[in-house]
């Protein structure tokens, strides 16, 4: 099958995926079984099980351990692209004697039926894209709830993720994030997204087209400050990976040319609020630190830090007034 020549090939990989009998109505009963098909639920007493599979983003030796013999023993698979599966088989040297059925974008919802129906049926389906985890601006959502809500067990397969792997490589802060796909393509629909998320505290993660990026940088830019800090990961785990950091001013103009790969962005989130006080309050909480043991100077800095205000502005505060708290020493 893998030496068959690319006509073959993608003949083979077209009747697998389009001409095989339309799935039946999820519920429905669907052609009878041959005396060559994979015994019913109802006669192994049990139903299949929907596992959700990553795939490598880049480098075929980051995928999981189990997925090669996953994709061997599935009964189903239900690919985004099959050809990509069928390279990445080749790649980990596995055969694949399941059925392969196409799931992208386009006829998601179409396959989601005859897919609960093969798992009902007691067959085990699964579930890969492309690259990273299905469901994630991928498809594999509808699967997965439909699945959920007939009573079917779903399990996943963890591995590599471009959301987490642009994260920790970005140099922002990793505690508190947020995933935001890819950004509305509409320019007021996007607009209205980054208005609402120019406050955002977390650090944001988006998708972006390579053809759209700087444009959506500069947007960017203009909804969150053009000093906001932020990375483009580029090509990542792969033999052309970039990460380049500035603020998304920088960023803006660096792109302006375009770029090329699979782009993630990771953009700071917003700083705090400043919190307004009267220099008598600056000075009573300098004085708590203090009191806690920290020098002048590092309660000073705290302070400042936790108001959102310069060290100037504390120092001031401190020599020009006391604390207000009686229990506070003068």
């Amino acid at each position: 099958m893998l030496g068959a020549g690319r006509s073959n090939l993608g003949q083979e990989m077209e009747r697998g995926s389009y001409e095989r009998p339309a799935y039946p109505p999820a519920g429905g009963t669907g052609p009878a079984l041959s005396p060559l098909s994979p015994p019913s639920a109802a006669d192994t007493g049990r139903t299949g099980t929907l596992t959700v599979a990553a795939a490598p983003i880049g480098q075929p030796a980051d995928a999981s351990a189990r997925l090669g013999p996953a994709l061997q023993a599935a009964a189903v698979i239900a690919a985004e692209d099959t050809r990509r599966l069928r390279r990445l088989a080749a790649a980990l040297g596995v055969q694949l004697t399941g059925r392969i059925v196409s799931y992208y974008d386009d006829v998601e919802s179409r396959r989601v039926p005859g897919l609960i129906e093969d798992l009902r049926s007691g067959q085990d389906v699964l579930l890969v894209t492309d690259a990273g985890m299905p469901g994630v601006s991928d498809p594999g959502y509808r699967l997965v709830v439909a699945a959920a809500q007939s009573g079917i067990r779903v399990t996943v397969l963890p591995g590599p993720s471009a959301v987490t792997a642009a994260l920790v490589v970005s140099g922002l802060p990793c505690d508190r994030f947020a995933f935001e796909g890819f950004p509305p393509r509409r320019a007021g629909e996007r607009a209205r997204r980054f208005a609402e998320l120019a406050a955002d505290r977390r650090t944001l993660v988006f998708f972006e087209s390579p053809r759209r990026v700087a444009a959506t940088l500069a947007e960017l830019a203009a909804a969150f400050g053009g000093e906001r800090r932020a990375a483009i990961c580029r090509e990542l785990t792969k033999t052309h990976e970039e990460v380049r950091r500035g603020t998304l001013a920088e960023l803006a103009e660096y792109t302006r040319d375009g770029v090329l790969g699979e782009v993630t962005l990771v953009v700071a989130g917003g700083q705090a609020p400043a919190v307004r006080a009267s220099g008598a309050e600056v000075a009573d909480l300098v004085a708590e630190r203090e009191l806690e043991g920290l020098p002048r100077k590092e309660a000073i800095a705290a302070v400042a830090k936790e108001l959102g205000v310069p060290k100037r502005e504390v120092y001031n505060a401190v020599v020009a007034g006391k604390p207000r708290s009686p229990r506070l020493k003068p």
